[in-house]
């Protein structure tokens, strides 16, 4: 009877040790191919991982052909374990990756038309509006406003009755003085029409709502990551859809040299008084108004000022800022200035941050003689705390969690391949890179825009000999070797 159970006992014991040796082998191979196929790890880093999952197979191996069923069920406990560890890892990996596919997903951006009347209005769908006279901009994208009105006057029921005007500004103040009695324009506006209407969300309400999707112009690409590049980092003035077309209010240029582990960051004030190509002609218009064409209209803009070449962009908003910060666990911020911005005060020196108070940090202009110039300042040390973060192996503690929350919150034109080049590079080297930053700076003055129409707004002639030097360094950065 005992010897039965104990041949029984050893056979279950043989069944469950071959069962997870060859759990142990194929989670391995898994872990082994998902590696691999990532392109995060350089050559050798993925060498030493397959010898090391190989060796674990070897070391466990005795166990499983032990003749005792102790040998075995030894054997199995440790498969089981290893099993286990190599699963996480495979879902951990194939998380990144995920993520990474989802960063470099393909780029779509959509613009937000609404159709707004008086707060008091008595109208509250747009069929009840459908008789009414629409406002329409002159300026702006009009193939874009085509399309809404079309999407509009579906939903009205009919044709609707239109009026042109100007740009926005002079809608909205027709609207409020009971010229007309419905205005339509891109939403993207409503900031700077909050700026210079008092309370103006207030007067209005929002009618209906047409997003438009369209897909920008995406050429084919003529650099690649392992030679100097340049990105142009876009932070639109939204919490909401990172692919919402807005207004540009951070407008850095990123000058990266793989082989003199050089960066360089140039920041060009929003208010920058510029021409935007394909769009404004010789018309004069802020550069922030340039986002609501679409990123590809911020970078020919800039390429325009400066000269140069922009490869690839990356777009960020609020709530990017915020959760980047958060996930990376905080960063350190060389402040140049003091300073208080609501509850949060500022020392000059370093200060630590979590993604709220960087935001705070990013977006004051007001307690500062120089405005927007010393904004953009801050801007760049705020991104030169995130790269020198992102770029210390303290960062590995953090990596899942830091890719997984800027897959969600912003949009690039850097491929996957091109991300996992970045990445592989940086661990196969562990370089500390140099971060420079410039700014560009201009006078004061009121003028009437593109956008905006006739309206005066404040601008910024750009400062033509700081222009010529800040490109002169971007392009040393970039043919350094």
């Amino acid at each position: 009877m005992n010897e039965r159970t104990d041949t029984k006992a050893g056979g279950g014991a043989a069944v469950l040790s071959r069962i997870l040796l060859a759990l142990h082998v194929v989670s391995a191979g898994a872990f082994a191919a998902l590696a691999a196929a990532s392109g995060f790890l350089p050559g050798r880093f993925l060498a030493i991982v397959i010898g090391v999952l190989a060796a674990t197979v070897l070391l466990t191996l005795p166990f499983h052909l032990g003749k005792t069923g102790g040998s075995k069920i030894g054997g199995a406990v440790l498969s089981l374990i290893l099993t286990a560890m190599f699963a996480f890892g495979s879902f951990y990996l194939w998380t990144i990756s995920h993520a990474v596919d989802t960063i470099a997903r393909e780029v779509t951006e959509s613009d937000s038309y609404v159709v707004v009347v008086r707060a008091d209005d008595p109208a509250q769908t747009i069929v009840d509006a459908a008789s009414y006279e629409f406002a329409l901009p002159l300026s702006g994208d009009s193939d874009g406003l085509a399309a809404a009105l079309e999407d509009i006057s579906a939903a009205a029921g009919g044709e609707l009755a239109t009026k042109a005007y100007a740009g926005p500004m002079e809608e909205a103040n027709a609207l409020l003085a009971e010229e007309i009695p419905a205005a339509i324009y891109n939403e993207a506006y409503t900031a700077t029409l909050e700026e210079a209407i008092e309370n103006y969300s207030d007067q209005v309400r929002i009618l209906y709502r047409a997003v438009i999707e369209k897909e920008p112009d995406e050429p084919e690409r003529t650099v690649s990551v392992d030679e100097p590049f340049t990105v142009y980092i876009s932070g639109i003035d939204v919490a909401g859809a990172i692919t919402t077309t807005s207004r540009s209010d951070v407008n850095i240029i990123v000058n990266v040299n793989p082989y003199t582990h050089k960066i360089l960051l140039t920041t060009t004030p929003r208010d920058y008084f510029v021409t935007i190509p394909g769009i404004s002609g010789d018309v004069r218009d802020k550069l922030t108004h340039a986002g609501i064409y679409g990123i590809r209209a911020s970078m020919a803009t800039l390429e325009n000022v400066y000269g140069v070449d922009l490869d690839y962009y990356v777009r960020v908003n609020f709530t990017s800022l915020i959760n980047i910060v958060d996930a990376l666990g905080g960063i350190d911020v060389d402040s140049p200035v003091a300073f208080t911005k609501g509850d949060y005060s500022f020392v000059q020196g370093v200060n630590h941050m979590d993604g709220e108070m960087a935001l705070a940090f990013c977006r004051e202009r007001y307690a500062f003689a120089s405005g927007d110039n010393q904004r953009g300042k801050n801007q760049e040390a705020v991104l030169t705390a995130i790269i020198h973060k992102i770029t210390s192996p303290a960062v590995l503690t953090h990596a899942g969690e830091v890719i997984e929350v800027v897959s969600s919150c912003t949009q690039t034109s850097i491929s996957r391949e091109d991300i996992s080049k970045l990445v592989s590079r940086q661990l196969a080297e562990g370089a500390s890179w140099q971060v420079e930053s410039q700014a560009a700076s201009g006078t004061g003055d009121s003028q009437p825009t593109y956008s905006m129409g006739e309206t005066n707004l404040y601008v910024m002639w750009p400062d033509e000999e700081v222009v010529a030097s800040l490109a002169e360094k971007m392009k040393a950065v970039l043919e350094e070797r």
